[in-house]
């Protein structure tokens, strides 16, 4: 019995510091603000993450800065380096680890305008053939939801890449985080470059490319896990898993790159499977806050339930929201507590993890 309770005594304190690192990200991915947006942003930062134990901030950047290599792609009222530096500055007071993101490969539209990219350089569209229509539905004839750039026309790589390595400079970044979500025109018959060509092979192709580049700066890439899912097999279907034959890329790509996988509906135990294929993993939710407490609690007990090497796939969780920072802080405001949207959520998410983290790793 002394020896039992000397064991127990000893492992203590080891089951302690697991629970605590649970977590390790505890993440949080929102639209850069607007120029004229920095100082509520800002506050937000330093009233609403920080003191919900948020170490790391997606900031979707994409072409909301006043680019200096490539200033054709400025989008409106973009961030200026003084900006950019104000945000990046109060981070690091937060210890707020700042991952920018600038979508590529996919999200090249949205609805009836192109991004910035495909408006400078149309070329670059996989699909030219396909129009945007002037008033835009789901679902429609031609398949469109956002378009792509072609991973294999000779000069997008030499745009893009002047685009990340700005984006990693200004925001002082070790981490880069690429998108590459929903890509559902790939591989298409009437592109001269990619047609008849294994949807597979090129998206790792594609993700190979912007890896190795994010090496030489000794940064690290982040994506999207959907189109690594096999939507027939799971069951998941298009949105959160791939229905256009992307999904065996995974068993093609490099170890090092960090899977935000992402589910909205239900609390899907895909993390596990990134974790088996050996990469890091964090699970994403949005809007719904009994999902994200399903998430938190499985990552919980991946991480508990898991050899050392498996659990240290485990990274944690990040809540995702899809508008401003301007529209989160006024639902935030008109937020009763008791409706199913992106802040109770979030408040679902962090004190799931808190509960957890105060009781040593027991769930009740």
């Amino acid at each position: 019995m002394k020896r039992l309770f000397f064991f127990l005594l000893l492992l203590s304190p080891s089951m302690c510091l697991l629970a605590q690192n649970t977590f390790e990200v505890k993440g949080f991915c929102i639209s850069a603000p607007p120029s004229d947006q920095v100082g509520p942003f800002i506050d937000f930062l330093e009233n609403e993450l920080a003191p919900n134990g948020i170490n790391t901030l997606v900031l979707r950047v994409d072409y909301n800065y006043a680019y200096e290599s490539r200033p054709e792609l400025r989008g409106e009222n973009p961030l200026s380096k003084i900006q950019v530096k104000q945000i990046v500055n109060k981070c690091k007071t937060l210890n707020i680890n700042i991952i920018p993101q600038v979508n590529l490969l996919g999200h090249q539209s949205w609805h009836s305008e192109h991004t910035k990219l495909l408006q400078v350089y149309p070329e670059f569209d996989e699909t030219p053939h396909i129009a945007l229509p002037e008033n835009y539905v789901w679902p429609n004839d031609d398949g469109l939801y956002c378009k792509s750039y072609c991973p294999l026309h000779p000069k997008v790589h030499e745009v893009v890449f002047d685009l990340m390595d700005e984006i990693l400079d200004v925001f002082e970044a070790d981490a880069f985080h690429a998108g590459m979500d929903e890509v559902f025109y790939l591989a298409d018959d009437n592109c001269p470059r990619c047609k008849g060509m294994d949807p597979a092979a090129l998206f790792a192709g594609e993700l190979i490319k912007i890896n190795n580049h994010l090496s030489q700066r000794g940064a690290r890439l982040w994506i999207w896990g959907d189109r690594l899912i096999d939507g027939a097999q799971t069951g998941i279907g298009m949105w959160e898993a791939s229905m256009n034959n992307t999904a065996r890329a995974i068993d093609m790509i490099p170890k090092s790159v960090v899977i935000c996988d992402w589910h909205y509906e239900k609390a899907f135990p895909t993390a596990a499977y990134f974790a088996i294929k050996g990469f890091d993993v964090i699970t994403c939710p949005w809007r719904k806050p009994e999902v994200a407490v399903d998430q938190v609690k499985m990552m919980h007990d991946f991480k508990m339930n898991s050899t050392p090497e498996m659990a240290a796939h485990y990274l944690g969780m990040m809540q995702t929201y899809w508008s401003s920072t301007t529209k989160f802080i006024e639902e935030q405001k008109a937020s009763t507590g008791n409706e199913a949207n992106a802040v109770t959520c979030f408040k679902a998410m962090v004190n799931t993890m808190k509960t957890i983290e105060s009781s040593n790793g027991k769930l009740e």
